[in-house]
């Protein structure tokens, strides 16, 4: 085994590029690049915590590494015929700077754009749906897992599904005939309080950014800061990062349909 294939095999639990990215050996150019974003974004050593680093940095001089070969038609024919990659040394490139090369960064006014656009939506409307199901009709969790949801939302959402609910589209949850007023405000304070801390956390992005000039941090990790309130709203986010993709990350150089 190449010494590469065992720091896949350290770090991501398998020696399979295709593994790796969590794809399909027939997966299109489109869905590798997709994927190869969306682990990126989880271990790029500048969107996680100061602790976490270290082994982020590595996960991530590895993916860039594994897109970089499933990425190059040639290269991905050899290892699809022998499962051999090169050992090359990954600190013998910058890979921060080949990620920025990929992908145009999302700006908060296309986050802003989205959201108006989402709230109200067809999209939203089946996102909650989903969610009052898989979470039993608990209001925590689809605040969870429902982009753009906050306490302001929670009468027009709960009228939304108190709706479904008479018209016997959706089942009655007692988690959500029992959400009580006095839970909803509880609910409330444990927002705002994590909703501050995502505020002094995009301020410290932002300082750091002013004051380092470092080009990695950008909108996109406000943007994390914002959304990842706590770790459960990871699905939520990712989702979201998706949708922003389709629109909005379109590889540099091309221009997307309109």
């Amino acid at each position: 085994m190449s010494s590469f294939m065992k720091l896949c095999k350290n770090y991501y639990g398998t020696k399979d590029l295709y593994e790796v990215l969590r794809i399909g050996k027939k997966s299109t150019p489109d869905e590798v690049k997709r994927a190869y974003r969306k682990l990126s974004l989880e271990v790029h050593p500048d969107r996680v915590l100061e602790e976490e680093k270290e082994n982020a940095t590595e996960k991530f001089k590895i993916l860039g590494k594994v897109y970089s070969i499933l990425s190059d038609p040639e290269k991905r024919d050899v290892y699809d015929e022998t499962g051999c990659v090169d050992d090359d040394d990954l600190s013998g490139r910058d890979w921060s700077q080949y990620w920025r090369s990929l992908f145009k960064e999302i700006s908060f006014e296309d986050i802003i754009d989205y959201e108006k656009k989402y709230k109200n939506s067809e999209e939203e409307l089946e996102d909650l749906i989903q969610s009052y199901k898989n979470g039993k009709g608990s209001m925590d969790y689809i605040y969870d897992h429902v982009p753009f949801a906050s306490p302001e939302d929670d009468d027009r959402l709960r009228n939304i599904l108190q709706e479904l609910i008479n018209k016997g589209e959706l089942p009655k949850q007692k988690a959500f005939i029992n959400d009580t007023p006095r839970k909803r405000e509880a609910r409330k304070r444990k927002f705002m309080k994590e909703a501050g801390e995502a505020e002094k956390a995009k301020r410290e992005i932002m300082k750091k950014k002013k004051g380092e000039c470092d080009e990695d941090l950008g909108d996109m990790d406000a943007l994390k800061a914002i959304m990842m309130r706590k770790k459960e709203r990871e699905a939520s986010a990712d989702a979201l990062f998706q949708h922003l993709e389709d629109k909005y990350c379109k590889p540099k150089g091309k221009k997307g349909k309109k």
